[in-house]
């Protein structure tokens, strides 16, 4: 069980509240665990990587364990207390401005 974090206006967008807990098939990885919560809500498609590429979204960040992951490979293992659901991956909003 991947516990996901998301940012507020992804949460509303999917219509959840607080964490989403998902079942991941096989490894957990930033592609398996984005794969699965697309999958879970539709909606969601095309907000955290884009459609055609699967990158990472501008102004989206993943954090797991006080790391910042966001530039690690999508098919990287996740660290095992994400991978055991002890700790949330976390997909942040990032902020920008001047």
């Amino acid at each position: 069980m991947i516990r996901v974090v998301l940012p507020a206006h992804l949460r509303t967008l999917a219509r959840v509240d607080g964490e989403v807990t998902l079942d991941v098939e096989g490894q957990a990885t930033q592609r398996s665990v984005l794969d699965t919560l697309e999958a879970r809500y539709p909606m969601l498609r095309g907000t955290i990587r884009d459609h055609v590429t699967q990158t990472r979204r501008p102004f989206l960040r993943f954090f797991a364990c006080e790391e910042d992951l966001s530039h690690e490979l999508p098919d990287a293992p996740l660290p095992d207390p994400v991978a055991t659901g002890a700790e949330p991956f976390l997909v942040v909003g990032a902020m920008a401005g001047g």
